[in-house]
This record gives structure tokens, sequence and C-alpha cells, in this order.
């Protein structure tokens, strides 16, 4: 349970300014076309922490390794709160992605606790709470901006990162790595790991277009839902994210299925799962009720496809070796993480092109590709 609550407090940090690329690219003097970059940096950042500090949890002592990734993130969060203009708070937005990366320490150290027969269950449980805190981070965050100030988001998010940090110090048992490389041989393996690991390659890919599709959606819907279609306010956005939570149970459902070897089926199921998310806001016209509604049930069902998928590859990738999990974790976030950086930069862009009709084309595109690839798995992969 703490595990599940840290990741999800953490996790908020990298999506707080995800239904606020609008108000904060006012305030900062963005244009629309370049809001997307809001997003971009931090998952930049994140993409760089996976690859470059999440590995040391096969090498430094996981506990003091998250502290000092939260500490990064604390840094972060202040500078994007008191930011005059752009620049410093793209700069800030790499830093908060850098240092959320620690709830990819905690992760892998719960895998490591865990038994064989019930790892993908205890993982599907701690990314449970870390899927809510992704999903709630939109909500909260449009609610405080319609109450006060975008700049408050930030603020509060630090002073909970300085309390969750003096919880963690104090109820985390030691996790020493027993690998004795050095950091550069750790790094160097990496390479190995990706080119003869082919479920990596192929866990990596898949969850890269559903995350690229996810970072699309929820970067152009609260642009949608704020024009003159549906003239939405931050409060009414934040309502509208909330429904996404919903998303969140089927992290568990999938840990269970892939405990019990239906990992391939439930695979399919979640990328055909956020393809008709997107065909799904076509039925009605804009602006209406129902196609409010629809929009409504297309975030539910896309989030819980994004879940699903997120928790079968972590199982897949886990069952390869304890000794280097943090790397093979490390490489596969770092791969759809830049999936989703792309989604959310090609989301903004796409949007201020031809609306929403250009991008959830894009975003549909996205699963579809990893549903082809995902077809042509043979048994030589590895285990699914």
């Amino acid at each position: 349970m703490l595990l599940a609550c840290a990741s999800g407090l953490i996790a908020a940090n990298i999506y707080y300014a995800q239904p606020l690329v609008g108000p904060i690219g006012a305030a900062l003097g963005l244009s629309p076309r370049a809001g997307g970059l809001i997003v971009t940096l931090t998952q930049i950042g994140y993409g760089l922490g996976l690859l470059l500090i999440v590995p040391l949890g096969d090498l430094v002592e996981n506990r003091k390794l998250a502290l000092a990734l939260i500490i990064v993130a604390i840094a972060g969060l202040l500078g994007a709160a008191a930011a005059p203009h752009a620049l410093p708070f793209l700069a800030a937005a790499l830093l908060i992605g850098i240092g959320s990366v620690a709830v990819q320490v905690l992760v892998p150290y719960a895998a490591h606790m865990a038994p064989e027969a019930i790892r993908g269950r205890v993982v599907g449980n701690v990314m449970s709470g870390l899927m809510l805190g992704i999903m709630l981070a939109r909500p909260v965050a449009s609610l405080i901006t319609e109450l006060s100030s975008w700049r408050v988001v930030f603020y509060l998010s630090a002073v909970i990162m300085a309390g969750l940090a003096a919880v963690l110090a104090c109820r985390l048992p030691l996790r020493v790595p027993v690998s004795k490389l050095r950091y550069g041989d750790l790094l160097a393996s990496m390479g190995h790991l990706v080119v003869a690991t082919p479920i990596l390659q192929r866990r990596a890919l898949y969850h890269a277009c559903l995350f690229g599709a996810f970072s699309l959606f929820w970067t152009t819907t609260p642009l949608l839902l704020a024009g003159p279609a549906f003239h939405l306010s931050q409060g009414g956005i934040a309502l509208f994210a909330l429904a996404g939570v919903a998303g969140a149970v089927a992290t568990p459902i999938a840990g269970r299925l892939a405990d019990r070897g239906w990992s391939r089926a439930a695979t399919t199921f979640a990328m055909l799962a956020v393809a008709c998310a997107f065909l799904m806001t076509h039925v009605a016209v804009e602006g209406s009720a129902l196609a409010l509604g629809l929009l409504v049930a297309a975030a539910i069902l896309l989030d819980f496809g994004v879940a699903a998928n997120v928790t079968l590859g972590q199982r897949a990738i886990y069952a390869l070796g304890a000794e280097y999990r943090s790397r093979l974790n490390g490489l596969y976030m770092a791969t759809f993480f830049a999936g989703g950086a792309i989604g959310s930069a090609v989301g903004g862009w796409t949007y201020a092109q031809g609306g929403w009709t250009l991008a959830s084309s894009v975003g549909l595109a996205l699963p579809i590709i990893a549903l082809i690839c995902h077809q042509t798995e043979r048994p030589s992969d590895g285990p699914r």
C-alpha cells in the first residue's frame, strides 16, 4: 500500500501540466503550436532519467536512490511554480521528469519483494496506485487552477513530495543490489539487453504506440473541450479527466491475467480498446451532449487499455531475471515515454493544424500499428 501510494503521488508530477497547457502557455507566452512542449519536456526528462538513473537500481541501495530523486523532483516543482516565463518553466519541467523516475525505482523494488507466483498481482497492485496518480493528476490540477492558480498546483506538490520523502525514509527497508558492475559497464550492458531480448523490444514498441496515443488524447482533449464546440471551464475539464480514473482498475486485472498465462489475449484486447476509444469520438456531432458523453466513455476505455498493457509488459520483462530487472524496466519505460513525448508534441501540432479530426486520426493509427506488430509474435520471441 505504501509503495502504491508513493508511486501514484510521484507519477502525478508528470501529468499536472497536461490539462493546463492553455493557461500555462498563455501566462508564459508560449504559442498554441508550442504548447505541447510543456508536457513534452517533462516526458523527455523522465525518459533521460529512465535511461541514465533507473539502471542504478541494480547497483545502488534502492531507498537512497529513490529519496535522492524525490529531492530533484521537489526542486523542479518549485522552479516551475516560480517560473517568470517559458524558458525557466521548460527547464524546471525537464527536472520534474528526471526526479519523477523515483517511481521506477519503487516498482521493481516491489517486484523484488514478491514471490514469482504472485509477482504479476503485486506489480499490478503497485501499478494501480501509479495509474491512479496519473489519472487523478489531471482533474486535481484543473480543479486547483479553477479555484486559485496553476502555480499553486506545483507548490502543493512540492510540499507533498517533502512529506512523502520523510515517510519513505522511515518506512522502507534497505535493498542493496548484488551487482558489482561499474556505472559505465552498467550502461554499456543495456545495449546488449536491447539487442538480446526480443520480448523487451516488442513490449517496448507496443506500449510506445499505446502511450503515444494516450499522451496525444490527454494533451488535445482539454483544448477541444475548452474550445468553441464545448466551452468547458477548467472545472468542467477536471470532471472530464476524473472519468479516466476508472481505467486504473485494469492494472490488477491485467496482473492476474498475466500470472495465469493469458497475456497474449489480454494484450490484443488492450490494443483494440485504445483504437476503439478514438473511433467512438466520431460517432456524434462535435459539441453535442452525445459527443461529450462519448468522449467521457472514450477516456475510460483508453485509460483502461493503456493501464492494462503497461502491466502486462512489466510482468513479461520482470520474469526475465532479477539481476538486471532495473535495467530492463528503465529501457522499457524510456522507450514508451519517448512515444508519449512524441504523442504530446504531435498532438499539439496536429490539433493546431487540423483540429480533433486530424489529431484523433493520428491517435487511432498508433494502436493499430501496435496490433499489427503484435500479431507477428512467434514463440521464439520469449514469454508473453
